[in-house]
């Protein structure tokens, strides 16, 4: 008996690719070891906390380097070592330098931003949260299973809801934390519910097994697949901030700490797309019938909502800066949706999924930049209105020069090199699938964020009314600045770059 039972027990025993993993891991560990270090550094040390959070973040980012060398896999079925759990490809490191990068700027941030709060923001737990949010994140691009990638979702979910209501005695923050979980836990029983048809129909959470069984299902599963596609659209469609499931976005970024709100900009929109693309392209191929007029839709309502919403948005309004950012980001995030809807289409759904990569490190390293500049303004102007942004340039004009770069990025116009390749990437996608109506949609969209982009540009190069405040600027505050304007500054520069960088290999 026991002769039997050495060989099945070593049949299940795996051998774990420390390297591949290397990243998330890192987050995590640093992250328990903030937790238990809190409890026994002074208070007058806590900043102590902030500064292991980014070299911790720094070294996640730095072990994505090795990994360069070729793709890797690890905990594998073992009758059949094709098939992972967690992959290390381009697609994957892509996405975690987006993810571990964005953390690393938004922990920047933060570590002015907490000590600002004067214990307003515990110091230990906004640590803890924020890492293991990032460790979440990280994790996702790389899972190839359908509870890996549930789980990873949660990970980096759960944690950024308590960020949101992290600060005490606020009660826009509890507001905005509140909206945020219930919208949240929503969408993530919407995608449960879908992910179980699907594993109903198929026998499997593997996305490869998921792809190659799913398209000889029983007819009288038929039905149920469907609604599980769809279901799991919705789900995904949650978190990506797609209208009409973008309501939480505008409170929830202005109840948050701005640095938070950063952070949720580009890594919360990482999270969502790569997870949606895992689901549909390389889950779902067989149902692209389904998912792409869906995503096609989506990205018409999303990037026109989001850009009239901006439009909107009165200069002299209470955090109007940030509430012009947040609808920016909804509108930014129809723009990455179409590349997706295009590869329902397209001969080189490849291409189409490294166009919406493309546009996903343009968007995360120019918005951060917007962030970081809106960060530093809050600091003297608490209200953060756009009308606090006029004459800026009289009082710093190196800050209002890169916040110009950075809105021209966004607006896709020169000297923003980079944020005009990335729109006419996405642009050519949508027309070489045959959506010319939605490339059309998008420029229409393009020139409506035109006028606000420019007329916050504008302001800044304005006289100031009055005596022009003046700006100190912490040190994390400018690196965090300085890294996100030299990465903008290069990329426009070699554009090209970009899109040989995101040749994603996810097929």
């Amino acid at each position: 008996m026991s002769s039997l039972a050495q060989p099945l027990a070593a049949s299940l025993i795996q051998s774990v690719d420390w390297l591949a993993v290397a990243p998330p891991t890192i987050a995590a560990l640093v992250a328990l070891v903030v937790l238990v270090a809190d409890l026994f550094v002074d208070d007058r040390r806590k900043a102590l906390l902030g500064w292991i959070s980014v070299a911790g973040l720094a070294a996640a980012t730095l072990m994505l380097l090795p990994l360069l060398d070729g793709d890797r896999a690890t905990f594998c079925l073992t009758g059949d070592p094709a098939v992972c759990s967690y992959t290390a490809d381009r697609f994957t490191l892509v996405l975690q330098l987006l993810v571990l990068g964005g953390a690393l700027v938004a922990a920047l941030l933060s570590v002015t931003g907490v000590k600002d709060a004067r214990g307003g923001l515990p110091e230990g737990e906004f640590w803890f949260l924020l890492l293991s949010s990032a460790a979440g994140a990280a994790l996702l691009p790389a899972s190839r299973d359908l509870a890996t990638l549930i789980v990873a979702l949660e990970v980096a979910s759960l944690p950024a809801f308590a960020l949101v209501g992290l600060r005490q005695g606020d009660r826009r923050s509890s507001e905005a934390a509140l909206k945020f979980f219930l919208s949240s836990v929503t969408a993530t029983a919407v995608s449960l519910m879908g992910i179980s048809f699907v594993y109903a129909a198929t026998g499997s959470l593997y996305l490869t097994e998921i792809a190659e069984r799913i398209q000889g299902v029983d007819g009288r599963l038929e039905t149920l697949t469907q609604t599980g596609v769809v279901l799991t659209l919705i789900g995904f469609a949650f978190k990506t901030a797609a209208v009409p499931f973008h309501f939480w976005v505008p409170d929830t970024y202005v109840g948050a700490p701005l640095p938070v709100a950063a952070y949720l900009s580009v890594v919360g929109k990482a999270v969502g797309f790569s997870g949606l693309i895992l689901v549909t392209v390389v889950a779902l191929p067989s149902y692209a019938d389904v998912w792409g007029p869906a995503l096609a839709a989506l990205a018409a309502l999303t990037m026109t909502v989001g850009n009239v919403g901006a439009l909107r948005q009165q200069s002299t309004r209470a955090y109007s800066a940030v509430r012009l950012l947040a609808w920016s980001s909804v509108g930014q995030a129809g723009y990455l949706l179409v590349p997706i809807a295009a590869a329902a289409w397209s001969d080189d759904a490849e291409r189409s999924i490294g166009s919406t990569v493309a546009y996903a490190l343009m968007y995360g390293v120019v918005n951060l930049g917007a962030f970081a500049v809106a960060a530093l303004v809050g600091r003297t102007r608490h209200l953060n209105r756009v009308a606090d942004y006029r004459g800026l340039y009289a009082a710093s004009p190196v800050t209002a020069l890169l916040l110009a770069f950075f809105l021209l990025c966004l607006a896709g116009l020169p000297p923003g090199i980079i944020g005009l390749f990335a729109k006419v990437t996405v642009f050519s996608a949508a027309v070489d699938a045959g959506l010319g109506w939605l490339a059309v949609v998008m420029a229409v969209n393009v020139v409506i964020a035109l006028f606000y982009y420019l007329q916050w540009t504008a302001l800044l190069f304005r006289a100031p009314e009055g005596e022009p405040a003046r700006y100190r600027v912490p040190a994390p505050v400018t690196a965090a600045i300085a890294v996100t304007a030299v990465l903008g500054i290069a990329l426009s520069g070699a554009p090209q770059l970009v899109l040989r960088f995101t040749d994603t290999g996810l097929f």
